[in-house]
């Protein structure tokens, strides 16, 4: 398993640094092998790229509303966004940048949605896997499961003897969260969205606790479903919308038998993963 603190955690704030600056990072050799990942969120398209070991050496993030639902409904948006973020990308790192990138898709539905956004971008495929299969398989689980929390939906992945054994993914995710924030506070969707991802958001979680009970609730289904509850040790939970104070708190309480981990900051986890999607020794396969 892969250690939160030591390894995890300083990419994170790697990435979260990069994506704010718009920078390279410092120090990269000239002849360094890249990795390129893209991340089509419900939120937000996020661009990454990986050195050989693992380490974001630059970031694009736009907020956009080209994806539904794990439903790409803006295809034309989509594509002109992964576009605009290759291009400012290509700036810095010229014909190094890759012409592959690897990409992903909700747990249960067509793959093919995200791979069409990044070929008519202009990039082949070089890998697609669903996002919380992604995170445990970079962080090397063995009895775990994991909890992405995107835009529109909540997956989860589970992990038994060091093997996804089950993916699965429900509506209701961060664009659920700004819609309650809308209706009790009576403001445009757009300023809820802003005021959900505010620092000082903390007074907000009595309004917005009843859809993360939600969420709770499909973790806590699919996890009697697959009746693997029991056999599990860990839960990660992964998603910009696990930032709201209390978010971790909350699935604690639900699961108390379950030690429940939320990397910081845990926007760039997924596309980290994504990135780092078959990437030798920063993303291999986990194994039994």
């Amino acid at each position: 398993m892969r250690s939160i603190a030591d390894w995890l955690e300083p990419r994170l704030a790697r990435a979260a640094a990069l994506a704010a600056s718009g920078a390279a990072a410092d120090g990269l050799a000239p002849d360094a092998p890249l990795q390129l990942g893209i991340d089509l969120g419900t939120s937000c398209v996020v661009t990454m790229v990986l050195d050989g070991e693992g380490r974001p050496v630059a970031v694009r993030l736009d907020w956009a509303d080209v994806v539904r639902d794990g439903v790409v409904w803006d295809f034309f948006g989509a594509v002109q966004i992964v576009r605009r973020q290759l291009e400012s990308l290509a700036a810095l790192f010229g014909d190094r940048l890759p012409k592959q990138a690897t990409t992903s898709y909700p747990p249960g539905t067509d793959p093919r949605i995200s791979v069409n956004v990044i070929e008519a971008a202009g990039l082949e495929v070089s890998g697609v896997i669903d996002e919380p299969s992604a995170v445990a398989a970079l962080l090397r689980l063995d009895k775990a499961a994991v909890v992405d929390i995107g835009g529109g939906t909540t997956g989860v992945a589970v992990v038994r003897d060091g093997r996804i054994v089950n993916s699965g993914d429900e509506p209701t995710g961060g664009h659920h969260v700004s819609l309650a924030l809308a209706g009790a506070r009576g403001l445009p969707l757009a300023e809820a969205e802003m005021l959900k991802r505010g620092k000082d958001n903390a007074a907000l979680w009595p309004i917005v606790r009843p859809v993360f009970d939600k969420m709770a609730h499909i973790v806590e289904n699919h996890l009697r479903k697959w009746q693997v509850d029991t056999q599990l040790t860990t839960l990660y939970l992964s998603g910009g919308s696990c930032s709201m104070p209390g978010v971790r708190e909350l699935f604690a309480q639900r699961f108390p038998q379950l030690e429940v981990i939320l990397p910081q900051p845990p926007l760039f986890l997924t596309p980290l993963a994504i990135a780092a999607h078959g990437l030798a020794g920063a993303c291999a396969e986990v194994q039994a």
